[in-house]
């Protein structure tokens, strides 16, 4: 009688779910939030970002409202400004966190200039299911704080910080830590909008006074009031920072042929290309 094989196959391990859910996965889960997010950017030919923060629990209609409505006009007046450009990729893309409040405000006003939007959500008990406003092509999930922080800094060239709490407030402290140590290769254009909400939130002039943060710091970030107001100062920085000041290696390599009809930002996307 033949006897029966003691072997099955296996899936391999790529395709294996338990596994791949498995604490031992767990840098493939990570690597994932990595390489998923920039085969995206790159297929929509995403350049850079501006990012917005603020808060969730912020309504159109509820006692802060002026601010959602200010959030989706200044992302309206970037977005128009943005896709004037001419170049063969997006430029000054607004980013939110993808969820509601100031981060919906955003996302809508990209949409009402047609343009591209970004929402990098991440999974929460409560409050952060994406909003309805995002390019569908770059609606995003993470489960890793840390990754998703990772896409606000990577393609950013300017923040604006809108009223919130704790999770606002995190988020702008993170990204004011990198410019601050230099651990961002780029000139970043700091907006915080709302000086009466941030004044009574946080008080930066006692963190002078108390030694806690140098004076020069203070010049991180410049402060706004009007739709207005805020985008005047970033279309500011933005020119003089990106786009009349070329970083060398966007000269040296990034219209250089790598294969024929093919260069370097091509093959690696935008960010690569200029930190490389």
């Amino acid at each position: 009688m033949k006897e029966s094989s003691s072997t099955q196959n296996r899936l391999v391990a790529y395709k294996n779910e338990q596994f791949l859910d498995s604490p031992a996965a767990r840098s493939v889960r990570i690597l994932s939030e990595y390489l998923e997010p920039l085969d995206h950017f790159r297929r929509e030919k995403i350049r850079d970002t501006i990012v917005f923060f603020g808060s969730a629990r912020i309504t159109e209609d509820g006692p802060l409202g002026r601010y959602y409505n200010e959030a989706r006009e200044l992302a309206r007046l970037l977005t128009e400004w943005s896709d004037s450009l001419v170049n063969n990729t997006c430029r000054f893309v607004v980013c939110s966190g993808g969820g509601p409040g100031i981060m919906e405000a955003a996302n809508r006003g990209a949409i009402d200039a047609n343009g591209k939007t970004i929402g990098l959500n991440i999974g929460l008990p409560f409050e952060q299911l994406p909003n309805p406003y995002i390019t569908p092509a770059l609606n995003f999930e993470f489960h890793y704080f840390f990754m998703r922080k990772l896409w606000f800094a990577y393609l950013a060239k300017a923040l604006v910080v809108f009223p919130g709490g704790f999770g606002t407030i995190d988020e702008m402290f993170e990204v004011l830590t990198l410019v601050q140590t230099h651990k961002l290769a780029k000139n970043i254009t700091v907006i915080v909008y709302g000086t009466e909400y941030w004044h009574k939130a946080l008080n930066f002039e006692w963190l002078v006074e108390t030694g806690a943060i140098s004076p020069k710091d203070i010049d991180l970030f410049q402060f706004a009031d009007t739709p207005e107001q805020a985008f005047e100062l970033l279309k500011a920085g933005l020119i003089a920072n990106h786009l009349h000041a070329l970083h060398p290696d966007d000269h040296d390599h990034v219209g250089t042929e790598i294969v024929p009809g093919l260069n370097l930002e091509d093959l690696l996307g935008p960010e690569f290309a200029r930190t490389l």
